[in-house]
């Protein structure tokens, strides 16, 4: 059973399942600010749940290449529509700043929107 790692919580899920999905059963957020409210509801229009992922995931298909490639996100940013992304692996799952959670001035910006946990030294 994969684990999913973000905003200092680990998530157990099954192979296979949505990203999106999965952050939001656990009552966790792919999105920024108002883009919790704003946003495609995972149909891959909006691009607002774009996050940063390392680990087995699913290969980049049509529809997330399409949104990837219009601003404000490129194909080279190295972010995934958490909507259209399937974890087939363990993962760790990063959220940076911006309505659409893309990288800031090409700098890697994450989110303040964290778990306390994070900020414990």
């Amino acid at each position: 059973m994969p684990t999913v790692q973000f905003r200092g919580r680990d998530i157990d899920c099954e192979e296979g399942a949505v990203l999106r999905d999965v952050l939001l059963a656990a009552g966790l957020s792919p999105h920024n600010g108002r883009a919790q409210q704003l946003n495609c509801r995972g149909h891959a229009t909006c691009g607002t749940c774009a996050v940063e992922v390392e680990g087995g995931v699913s290969e980049m298909g049509r529809r997330e290449r399409r949104r990837l490639s219009l601003p404000p996100h490129s194909l080279d940013s190295g972010l995934r529509l958490s909507c259209q992304t399937r974890v087939e692996g363990d993962v760790r799952v990063t959220k940076h700043e911006g309505f659409w959670g893309q990288h800031v001035d090409g700098e890697r910006v994450v989110s303040e929107e964290h778990d306390d946990a994070a900020n414990r030294v």
